[in-house]
């Protein structure tokens, strides 16, 4: 009796034990993501916004700006979240039994998934409504002013906020299942409303992501033209730099002698369009500056890069539809029971995880360059040291959301075999054929229209440009022909 009493307490001990080493070893990872989401948010934040002088405000601020900090930090965790999970897979697979990476294991990987998906939660429904309500308020009438009186004001405006969404959702449940066990079923608040609703956001996160990512794919072969130095077949730089050089001397004339124009001049506006071209003669000596190997080299590889992924990006859709067609296994779903370690979810084994992972992220930033790309949301882009605190909620709301949907978007499209670990898998949504199915063919046909017409469209510009076709008189594709009034004899 005596030994199997000590049996019992040792498991307990060493249960207790690991316990203790995820708790410590996940709280290390949330502090390391909260430490660089700080310093990213110091970046763009306004500094006006916290040096007024009513420390009232400034204490506000900074209050909002600790809240934004955790559901950014939340939001780079739910990023990592998956990638995080294939490479901890293939590294359990290939190293079973070694000594170092004990502390890796299912429990600890299941664990973050809970933690994201409770952390999500929070930030959505509570955090970032707060943030912003606390910004927003300035206490109710005869009260006290203080920072207390607007916490009690963001605290009956929150409960009241949770009073109408949980309405709407009740309404909602009823009208699509119209039964008497989906009705008592809203009333447990924790175990099916909370759910239930980050479900409907996870799924408008999806939808959101169907919409800007074919955007973003498009859209970063440009941005990466903008940030590497394209051949001298494909731009000049010396014209650039002669024409940066002329707008600045006429500038700085016109500042010089505001007296010899007509017209009132808005010295401010002038002075900031001066360190602009100044920004960009800096930038064009840099890239003039580079060696052949980045001109000739780097742009070429790049461009390959984005092309290879993009392609390996639809294909993998594409395998995927048909596999949907034919195995009803390919079907987004949760994990049950199963352990991790014990089998890869790859046909390529390791290699295949590793593209997976790539692909994993290139498509979370090309949905981050296509949401701040699109129209809607373009107003919503942040600035360096000039973002507004409203700004810093909208944007930490916008990338939870995405970034949430991340883990959703991957397994549906079929990017990984990875199944959805925790609560992300109990979405009911992702047992409807039609749906899936459906999504995955949107998301091919939008992909391939958007390269199609926005890549071939900017090749065809370069090659017009390259050759100087674009300075000639003749209408040319893309380029509207001058008019007689703007042609020089």
């Amino acid at each position: 009796m005596e030994g199997a009493d000590y049996e019992v307490l040792s498991v307990r001990e060493q249960l207790f034990h690991e316990r203790v080493r995820e708790c410590i070893i996940s709280t290390l990872l949330f502090a390391t993501l909260y430490i660089f989401c700080h310093i990213a948010l110091t970046r763009f934040k306004k500094p006006a916004e916290f040096t007024t002088v009513d420390e009232e405000d400034a204490t506000v601020n900074k209050i909002a700006l600790e809240l934004c900090t955790f559901t950014l930090a939340v939001a780079l965790g739910a990023v990592l979240l998956l990638p995080f999970s294939i490479i901890g897979n293939e590294v359990l697979l290939s190293l079973p039994r070694n000594y170092y990476i004990q502390w890796l294991n299912g429990s600890l990987i299941h664990g973050l998934w809970n933690l994201v998906f409770l952390f999500s939660n929070l930030s959505l429904i509570f955090l970032m409504p707060f943030a912003y309500f606390f910004t927003e308020s300035e206490g109710f009438a005869g009260s006290r002013k203080g920072v207390l009186a607007r916490v009690y004001e963001t605290v009956v405006m929150l409960m009241l906020l949770t009073l109408l969404v949980l309405g709407m959702v009740w309404v909602a449940s009823a009208i699509v299942d119209n039964n008497k066990a989906s009705r008592e079923s809203l009333y447990d608040f924790w175990e099916y409303y909370l759910p239930y609703l980050y479900s409907c956001i996870s799924f408008l996160g999806v939808l959101l992501l169907l919409v800007c990512t074919p955007l973003g794919l498009a859209r970063m072969f440009s941005v990466t033209g903008k940030l590497l130095v394209k051949p001298r077949l494909l731009e000049d730089l010396e014209e650039q730099l002669h024409c940066s050089a002329f707008e600045e001397a006429a500038l700085t004339r016109r500042i010089c002698n505001p007296t010899s124009c007509w017209l009132p001049l808005d010295m401010e506006l002038l002075h900031r369009q001066v360190l602009a071209l100044q920004t960009q003669r800096v930038l064009l000596e840099k890239r003039r500056k580079a060696s052949a190997w980045q001109r000739n080299l780097g742009y070429p590889l790049a461009m390959l890069c984005l092309l290879v992924l993009t392609g390996l990006s639809v294909l993998t859709v594409a395998i995927h539809i048909l596999e949907l067609l034919i195995d009803e296994a390919a079907m987004p779903r949760g994990m049950q029971g199963a352990s991790l370690g014990q089998v890869s979810f790859s046909k390529l084994g390791s290699f295949g995880a590793v593209i997976q992972v790539v692909l994993i992220f290139y498509l979370m930033v090309s949905s981050v360059v296509g949401f701040y790309s699109s129209p809607l949301f373009r107003g919503l882009r942040p600035r360096w040291h000039d973002t507004a605190m409203t700004q810093i909620i909208g944007n930490c709301v916008c990338l939870l959301v995405l970034s949430s949907a991340l883990p959703v978007f991957s397994r549906t499209l079929g990017l990984t075999r990875f199944d959805l670990l925790g609560d992300f898998g109990r979405f009911n949504w992702l047992g409807n054929f039609y749906i899936v199915f459906l999504y995955n063919a949107a998301f091919a046909g939008l992909t391939t229209l958007c390269l199609v017409k926005t890549f071939t469209a900017a090749v065809r510009a370069e090659l017009i440009r390259a050759f100087g076709l674009d300075r000639l008189p003749l209408p040319v594709s893309g380029f509207p022909r001058a008019s007689k009034k703007t042609q020089h004899p």
